[in-house]
């Protein structure tokens, strides 16, 4: 089992908007650690080594969440449950951390990467992935990082469904209709549009004189 990376907090005594703000100030960003025995815990955490946790894991995969509490550390195995951003920045302005049991099944999206070149496509087919996650009930260290489906056997206008995608062992998916997950479709012919080219009118042809008229004898 690959060791835990590790993220460190500190609890903040402060709570509100204002505090929050001052916090924001010294690139430091406000969260909150809860967990389901309702323990709550009130942190600011750097925000650099929390932007790279957060690229790195997401917000499906379980890390330690080092917090110092009366001269004591403690490693807190928790997953990231969610990121505000600043509007503007695009920067971190307050984060959720999860506490979990290592021991029992949490529920989680992992991403769908797809691999190979799927036979239908060979034929004039379009790789379609309706599902860029799938929803996975595990014990949190068994949380894959992502789920690598294989299209190469798959066939024109044939769909690979979730009961049918291969899993890690200890890794379930969460569904109750057996959904399509990646498949192939043949593509739409374009249509062709023939733009007609515009009638011009001749012109009518100019009235020919009338001859003139024979002199009358005299």
């Amino acid at each position: 089992m690959a060791e835990l990376m590790t993220l460190a907090v500190r609890p903040r005594a402060e709570k509100g908007k204002c505090p929050c703000r001052r916090i924001r100030t010294k690139t430091l960003v406000p969260g909150i650690y809860y967990n389901k025995q309702g323990d709550n815990i009130a942190v600011q955490v750097e925000m650099l080594p929390l932007t790279k946790l957060h690229s790195k894991l997401g917000n499906s995969r379980v890390f330690h969440l080092s917090v110092e509490q009366d001269g004591k550390t403690s490693a807190l195995p928790c997953l990231i449950k969610s990121v505000q951003y600043d509007p503007i920045k695009s920067t971190p302005i307050h984060v959720d951390f999860y506490g979990v049991d290592l021991d029992r099944d949490i529920k989680v999206e992992v991403r769908v990467v797809v691999e190979g070149k799927a036979k239908g496509i060979v034929l004039g087919g379009q790789l379609e992935v309706f599902r860029d996650t799938l929803e996975v009930v595990c014990k949190p260290l068994d949380v894959p990082e992502k789920i690598v489906i294989d299209v190469t056997d798959l066939d024109l206008g044939v769909n690979m469904h979730v009961a049918s995608v291969k899993l890690p062992e200890g890794v379930r998916a969460v569904y109750e209709d057996n959904f399509a997950v990646v498949g192939v479709v043949a593509q739409e012919a374009e249509e062709v549009k023939t733009e007609e080219a515009p009638v011009v009118a001749a012109a009518p042809a100019a009235a020919k004189p009338a001859a003139a008229k024979p002199a009358a004898a005299k």
